[in-house]
């Protein structure tokens, strides 16, 4: 199998990253540490399921790695965006 980085890779692993730091790390020795909630961690695993979930749905629909890394790129951005704006009506 060959191994083929890709955007929603890299998103990933950064929050799996992110969680795993959360959950290791002491709370009483880092005080500008991000203050995560069992809640957060919750659904910054459910976020990481799903990234993973979708990078193997464009995987399989996309075979060529250019193709790939576009779409998915275009994926991110729009997500962020769309975040943003709900973010701002909220």
């Amino acid at each position: 199998m060959k191994l083929r980085i890709t955007p929603l890779n890299i998103i990933g692993a950064i929050g799996l990253g992110l969680a795993a730091f959360n959950i290791l790390s002491e709370k009483d020795t880092a005080p500008r540490q991000v203050d995560m909630s069992g809640f957060y961690l919750l659904i910054l695993g459910c976020l990481i399921l799903v990234t993973f979930v979708t990078d193997l749905i464009f995987r399989f629909t996309l075979k060529d790695l250019k193709r790939i890394w576009i779409v998915e790129s275009v994926f991110i951005l729009f997500t962020a965006i769309l975040i943003l704006i709900i973010q701002k009506l909220t």
